[in-house]
């Protein structure tokens, strides 16, 4: 095949959750109002954030990012199947679908990197308090960031670039319902061994790193809050890691349920699976930080009694305007 793609597919038919008309209905509206949710939702977590000066610390700036990742991520995907849906349409562009795999690749790293920074935060502030202005700067926190992005968007540029030189012969129908890269590589008509090869070994690290750094965060939390003497004392600390461990593990079910367990892999599973990571997740990740935490609450209530219904018009126009414009963005 040489180093070109030779594909003669210039497009792709996305199936979608159903076939069944009324079933297709049902989850039309089911996306949308999750959709709608996770961007209101995350949006009035950043805007908690920055309004208030009390939440100007480094596990609050962490938390602003995942939020909005997690817009990020929930757009890359379901705008354009409402999109699809409302133009009686299931074609995405040969580059459009590659575009789409992209950015997925992009945001899923950032949630796994930020997930781990996160931890990283929590053991800094439970182990060694008296050290934590000292330690997580602005500076650390930033490069945290920043340093997470340009690895992300690397490793999402191999992937891309490496389907993109595959060829893709006569079945173009991805029986999901955005462009995975592996419904991707069971179409290709090409040698797709570099492909697998670079999913397991360096697709691998990438995520299987962060998770290691997380779990051996919290193997030093608890034992840091095993160590303190009061039940009282222990519960403050536990409740300051509960709602990262509740992210932690929704992110990392699903995916290594979707990834690391092809034994049981069908097509239903796998798009309920990707369906909990890419839309059911980002939009509980605002409740679950939110619940019993005062300092958002405080936020939030701020937010909420300065300027609602102009918030509520306004994230419901973008959302209108985000189905239409990635739906022609992405052909």
């Amino acid at each position: 095949m040489g180093g070109t793609n030779q594909s003669s597919v210039s497009e792709f038919l996305l199936l979608g959750l159903s076939r069944q008309p009324q079933q297709q209905q049902l989850l039309f509206l089911l996306f949308l109002i999750m959709y709608l949710v996770t961007v209101l939702g995350n949006l009035l977590i950043i805007l908690a954030i920055g309004t208030d000066s009390h939440l100007h610390t480094p596990m609050y700036f962490f938390l602003s990012n995942l939020s909005f990742v997690d817009v990020c991520f929930s757009s890359t995907t379901v705008p354009k199947v409402l999109a699809n849906h409302i133009l009686r349409s299931q074609a995405i562009s040969f580059s459009g679908c590659l575009t789409q795999m992209y950015f997925l690749c992009v945001f899923a790293d950032m949630d796994n990197f930020l997930l781990a920074v996160m931890a990283y935060d929590r053991y800094v502030a439970i182990c060694h308090p008296l050290h934590y202005t000292t330690k997580m700067t602005h500076r650390l926190c930033a490069l945290l960031v920043v340093g997470s992005w340009v690895v992300a968007s690397l490793n999402a540029l191999l992937h891309t670039l490496l389907m993109a030189r595959l060829s893709f012969c006569a079945d173009n129908t991805i029986p999901h319902f955005f462009c995975d890269i592996t419904p991707l590589l069971k179409l290709s008509c090409s040698d797709t061994h570099l492909n697998e090869l670079m999913i397991l070994t360096e697709g691998a690290v990438i995520m299987v790193t962060p998770f290691v750094c997380i779990l051996i965060s919290y193997i030093h939390i608890t034992s840091a809050v095993l160590r303190v003497s009061s039940t009282q004392g222990r519960w403050r600390a536990f409740s300051t890691c509960s709602s990262h461990l509740a992210v932690v593990g929704l992110f990392y079910g699903t995916i290594i349920s979707l990834y690391f367990n092809p034994s049981s892999h069908s097509a239903g599973s796998d798009m309920a699976a990707a369906m909990m990571y890419t839309v059911v997740t980002p939009m509980l990740n605002p409740f679950i930080y939110s619940l019993k935490n005062k300092g958002i609450e405080r936020g939030l209530r701020k937010v909420l009694t300065m300027k609602f219904y102009l918030l509520c018009s306004c994230v419901i126009g973008l959302c209108v305007t985000s189905v239409v414009a990635i739906g022609e963005w992405i052909p």
